[in-house]
């Protein structure tokens, strides 16, 4: 050990924040491992280092006993007060050894090795300190590569993963990409910060929409819910806190410059822009869109709701593979059944009679 390891600590604890005493008492431990393994099989080995000048001194710590039995861990009384008269049996004498001369530059070694991990260390929790708890937020990485199904982000100081249910399905990421992803989970493992990101979140929708409509971002506007099959669709559901400010043509923006640029973002994902009403049944009607809607009869306590419909409206309602009918459930927390204006004649009457 010399002054200028005890510089680089010093410096550590100033520009990372690791606290001296801690990395001297890793390269203690270190050190006394590193003896006991090389050295000596006797456990009774401690080392102190002194925080001054950086000089260790090694100690093998000896019981004070009326008969030694065995020489390493034991001392004599006698042996005990010539050390120091206050030595009595029962007590631990720490006698200096004067370790063999190669000792001195495994301890040099050593002490650079505990010094990078703890820097590691530190630069990992810094890691991870910078992006726990920023779940949902929006970010913007490079594609490095592609493994096992896996994306991988470089989001500057580290990676993040896009699994494969994070992705958008049917895009390609091809390396050097820019794309835009959000924080779905941060985790730390023994490795350091684990980033799980995301293309295919409903988040991603929201946030990107924040960033393009400055009246969303300023609060004039706000989401109240988004639905979304990533890759095919997305319903978001809008109001205004402004009566002057109109919440679709806001987002949809001049020439649909704004939803058009969110669109060319996720893969040219469909985007219905719906309005949110405190009814439920005219939101219903709302989430339906572009079908037009006779009217809806909503149940309050089973949270369910009767859509009724033209009869050409009907396979536009219920959507592909019932998709409409299943985002417009997703995007007002509604069950939503769906019936043609035929079928609801067909229904009074049969009720009638």
């Amino acid at each position: 050990m010399n002054k200028e390891i005890l510089n680089a600590l010093n410096e550590l604890e100033k520009e990372k924040g690791i606290r001296k005493d801690v990395v001297l008492e890793a390269i203690k431990a270190a050190l006394e491992t590193g003896y006991k393994k090389n050295y000596g099989k006797s456990t009774n080995f401690s080392i102190d280092i002194d925080e001054e000048n950086g000089e260790y001194k090694l100690f093998q710590d000896k019981t004070v006993v009326d008969n030694v039995e065995n020489t390493n861990e034991e001392i004599t009384v006698e042996d005990a007060k010539t050390i120091d008269s206050k030595y009595d049996i029962g007590d631990v004498v720490k006698i200096e050894i004067r370790p063999k001369k190669d000792f001195g530059r495994i301890a040099a070694q050593t002490a650079r090795q505990v010094i990078l991990q703890k820097i590691r260390e530190a630069e990992r929790e810094s890691i991870f300190s910078e992006f726990y708890g920023r779940e949902s937020d929006i970010l913007t990485g490079v594609v490095q590569r592609e493994g096992k199904g896996n994306v991988y982000v470089d989001l500057g100081k580290i990676e993040g993963i896009i699994t494969l249910n994070e992705q958008i399905p049917g895009e390609v990421y091809n390396p050097g990409d820019r794309i835009k992803i959000v924080i779905v989970e941060v985790k730390n493992s023994g490795k350091g910060a684990s980033i799980m990101l995301s293309r295919s979140h409903p988040n991603l929708v929201k946030r990107l929409f924040e960033l393009e409509v400055p009246e969303i971002h300023d609060g004039t506007i706000e989401i109240y819910s988004i639905a979304r099959e990533a890759g095919s669709r997305t319903k978001i559901a809008v109001f205004s806190n402004d009566p002057n400010v109109e919440p679709i043509g806001s987002c949809v923006g001049n020439k649909g410059t704004r939803v058009k640029n969110i669109i060319d973002e996720i893969c040219q994902e469909k985007i219905d822009i719906i309005i949110y009403d405190k009814n439920p049944e005219k939101f219903i009607a709302n989430s339906l869109g572009p079908a037009k809607i006779v009217k809806v009869t909503a149940s309050e306590k089973e949270k369910s709701a009767v859509a009724v419909v033209p009869d050409n409206q009907l396979s536009l309602a219920i959507g592909k593979e019932g998709q409409n009918v299943r985002l417009a459930a997703k995007l007002t927390g509604w069950k939503i059944d769906i019936i043609s204006e035929s079928q609801e004649k067909e229904r009074i009457t049969e009720e009638e009679v």
